[in-house]
């Protein structure tokens, strides 16, 4: 049995490539993972525009599912592993939406299972999902910016402590210790 997943930091990034929310979970190394996500958007957009690369991503998702007993479907969002530096490796989701999603595991020589990382990164997609459709959520942003950038401009503030408690319970959940 594969060890539990533990996160180094998760990183939400709007359509406009601008940082929603970066949360580590290792005390003094938030510019470190903060570097990690900008230079995730790179491989990012590099995978998301090539054709080759569409195809190859379709070709890896049908041999998850396959690998899963064919019961699954192809995880459209999933982008797999972007890159290892030093001692992380991150993966990365885009949502339907076009939000990514960062995730910045410890590099170790313990398997990572496709399937938990999927399963991480659908968690925090309906996490993120739940707080951006939340009806009494006011926005107080000015009418000078565009409508696009809405609802991400304002993840900092005090009414969204319920999204950044539900990233840090599924820290939790994979065994990690949540700093605040």
């Amino acid at each position: 049995m594969a060890p539990p997943l533990r996160l180094n930091a998760v990183a939400f990034i709007s359509p406009q490539n601008h940082p929603i929310l970066i949360r580590t979970f290792q005390k003094g190394q938030e510019l470190k993972y903060h570097y990690v996500a900008h230079t995730s958007l790179d491989v990012i957009e590099e995978r998301s525009q090539s054709p080759f690369a569409i195809r190859n991503r379709f070709a890896h998702q049908i041999y998850i599912s396959f690998l899963a007993g064919g019961t699954t479907k192809p995880t459209d969002g999933y982008l797999g592993l972007l890159y290892a530096m030093d001692d992380v490796a991150a993966y990365g989701y885009v949502t339907p939406l076009k939000v990514k999603i960062v995730l910045a595991l410890p590099l170790t020589d313990a398997v990572v299972r496709d399937a938990a990382v999927i399963m991480t990164f659908k968690a925090l997609h309906m996490a993120l999902y739940q707080a951006v459709s939340n009806p009494f959520l006011k926005l107080d942003v000015g009418s000078e910016l565009g409508s696009d950038q809405l609802p991400y401009l304002v993840v900092g503030s005090a009414k969204w402590n319920t999204f950044r408690k539900r990233v840090d319970e599924i820290s939790r959940a994979l065994g990690n210790h949540t700093l605040s």
